[in-house]
């Protein structure tokens, strides 16, 4: 008998709760640019943008699960770091909108967008989440492509896209600038309350009551607070749940917590530095090294390894510290303040993370 779990899927990723606690006001966007195609006309373009795990595919998930039981449109879900060429892209919009395979491999994927706008009948919604991990050529394909073809086709269609960088329109060509206008969508980082009533609402409906101590909770909280990440801390929530039960305890308490975390936190790192460059990796390195810095020393240790601007080096660090992967905070230093940058993560979680990815 399971004396821990009551319902284990709340902490799957893909649950979608039956309410987003303090997204109101986002979900009302989401709605409004959809409400166009109700009427079965073209939507308004959305753009999400925000740090991670801030919400953007909870809310838009939300809204879709909605839609879809009006069955007035269309709407086709992208994770764009698994489907990052267009044949693949339109392979999957081709199944949503027709619920079966494309024709064999082999034709182009001109003619496969051409088979899915001549046959489309109701207006299309593409949902393109975690658009910015598409190379910028790609991006500007996909969304030219699907804008333009109400013009070539008669049809109607519209794109929300999700993105962490807010410098992801400026990658698109011209020819994708001029068509993808936006309804820009912002998503702030959630506050150590809205975190702790978020993993709340979670250890209410998957655990039993009294199954999961204060102690225990607490730490998840601060875990995730500090790391700015709700998914991370739900995901916390179910791996400290799944040792306590390994151990066969009728309790999780701290200690499987704290072993939760360090068993977690390579595998999160590596996941993260996946996406970065090598020059972003080599930043993120020093900092973990150094642990805390001031911007002007770590400049200074970063162009004995490598060549780099002060002008890149600072939107790296911009990059770094909105990925919520390092803190930056002023301090004093000397007569003046400085800048000084905090690493989340050891040298040694670091070096372990880099190996998971060679």
């Amino acid at each position: 008998m399971d004396m821990i779990f009551k319902r284990r899927e709340v902490f799957d990723p893909d649950y979608v709760p039956e309410e987003i606690p303090f997204r109101d006001r986002q979900i009302s966007q989401l709605v409004s640019c959809m409400q166009p195609m109700l009427q079965g006309s073209s939507s308004l373009n959305a753009l999400c943008l925000g740090p991670p795990s801030t919400g953007k595919t909870s809310t838009i998930k939300f809204v879709m699960k909605q839609a879809a039981e009006m069955d007035s449109f269309h709407i086709s879900y992208i994770r764009c770091p698994s489907a990052a060429e267009p044949y693949r892209i339109f392979s999957k919009i081709f199944r949503d909108v027709f619920s079966h395979q494309p024709p064999p491999s082999g034709i182009s994927r001109a003619v496969l967008a051409e088979k899915l706008w001549t046959k489309l009948e109701k207006p299309l919604l593409v949902v393109l989440d975690d658009v910015n991990f598409l190379k910028a050529e790609t991006a500007s394909q996909i969304i030219y492509e699907i804008l333009k073809a109400p013009e070539e086709y008669g049809v109607k269609t519209g794109i929300i896209a999700v993105a962490t960088d807010i410098s992801f329109p400026l990658r698109l060509d011209p020819f994708a600038g001029a068509v993808f206008k936006y309804v820009e969508i912002y998503y702030p980082p959630y506050t150590r309350d809205e975190l702790r009533e978020i993993l709340m609402k979670r250890v209410n409906e998957g655990f039993f009551e009294g199954s999961f101590s204060n102690e225990a909770f607490e730490k998840v909280v601060d875990i995730a607070s500090s790391a700015a990440d709700a998914r991370y801390g739900i995901f916390l929530l179910k791996s400290a749940g799944m040792i306590a039960e390994s151990r066969r305890a009728a309790k999780v308490d701290a200690e499987d917590v704290e072993k939760a975390h360090e068993g977690e936190a390579v595998p999160f790192l590596a996941k993260a530095l996946a996406a970065l460059n090598s020059e972003e990796r080599a930043v993120m390195k020093i900092i973990c090294s150094a642990g805390g810095i001031s911007t002007g020393e770590l400049y200074s240790l970063l162009c004995s390894e490598v060549k780099m601007s002060y002008r890149k080096f600072y939107y790296i660090l911009e990059k770094l510290e909105r990925l919520r992967l390092v803190d930056i905070v002023f301090g004093e230093k000397g007569r003046g303040r400085t800048r000084y940058v905090h690493a989340k993560f050891s040298g040694d979680v670091f070096e372990k993370a880099m190996r998971i990815l060679h």
